[in-house]
């Protein structure tokens, strides 16, 4: 990704003042850095969830004397928190979620900017199965490569945003999409659900073993995203994406999908 100007702009606001920045991707096309809709789903009790986990928990630590929380007494607040990245909250995966070595998923990355494109299915209903199909990605599809693919699934509701998961047979994609996916050199995949495999298939995650190659040829710079949320406002076509990834040394980890509307000048 080639940012080929910057452009400071200030502006007046009552008792604060506004930083913004126009990052030119070209000649005419830019974005503005105050312009962003974040597409993650925080970490949090009340939260999304899914693959049969309690809720996340944050517990204040209280040891040798020490009141880790100002509520009950403490000087700080200084709490443990257990939770799965895979199944609370917005997070992105590297290929070794399924390889022996646990590849951490800050490795995949040597930028964190991509040309990203936003399209919208709504899955075909198989029995119980609610399945997001190449045919249907190819129809959507078009022009030339993307870099970064976003999928929001229709109908497109809120209650996406602490949704449990857990035992509801949530969409997934069909394991030919991986072929429509190359074809358009998608190396970034975000989507609203919890996977891309259905969620009990035998432990096999096709999709997942197809996407990264795995364990033929593993491929390291690709990344899947997962449990992310596009709001309805936001119309398909395309986007810069900052995929902002904590730095867990883990397969997975909580993330940060801002997606900036690219404008023109006029």
């Amino acid at each position: 990704m080639l940012l080929t100007f910057i452009y400071n702009q200030l502006s007046s606001t009552p008792n604060c003042l506004v930083l913004g920045m126009k990052l030119y991707l070209d000649s005419t096309s830019y974005i503005e850095t105050q312009d962003f809709i974040d597409l993650s789903i925080g970490v949090s009790s009340q939260g999304v969830q899914a693959w049969y986990l309690d809720p996340p928990k944050f517990t204040p630590v209280m040891e040798n004397g020490f009141v880790g929380s100002i509520a009950l007494g403490g000087g700080v607040n200084f709490r443990n928190i257990q939770f799965n990245p895979h199944g609370h909250g917005t997070h992105t995966e590297s290929y070794g979620h399924i390889a022996h070595e646990i590849f951490p998923v800050s490795s995949c990355f040597k930028e964190y900017l991509f040309h990203a494109k936003l399209i919208s299915i709504e899955p075909e209903v198989d029995g119980q199965d609610r399945i997001i199909t190449a045919a249907r990605l190819s129809e959507v599809l078009s022009g030339g490569a993307v870099e970064a693919l976003i999928l929001r699934t229709l109908p497109n509701e809120i209650d996406k945003l602490n949704m449990q998961y857990s035992n509801t047979n949530p969409p997934f994609m069909e394991l030919a999409c991986v072929e429509v996916l190359n074809n358009f050199g998608v190396q970034h995949l975000l989507v609203d659900i919890p996977s891309v495999d259905k969620e009990v298939d035998g432990g096999a995650l096709a999709f997942h073993h197809a996407f990264w190659q795995v364990p033929e040829n593993p491929i390291a710079h690709k990344t899947i995203t997962e449990l992310i949320f596009v709001p309805n406002h936001l119309t398909d076509g395309d986007y810069l994406l900052e995929l902002q990834v904590a730095n867990f040394e883990n397969d997975a980890a909580p993330s940060r999908p801002l997606l900036y509307p690219i404008k023109k000048e006029a």
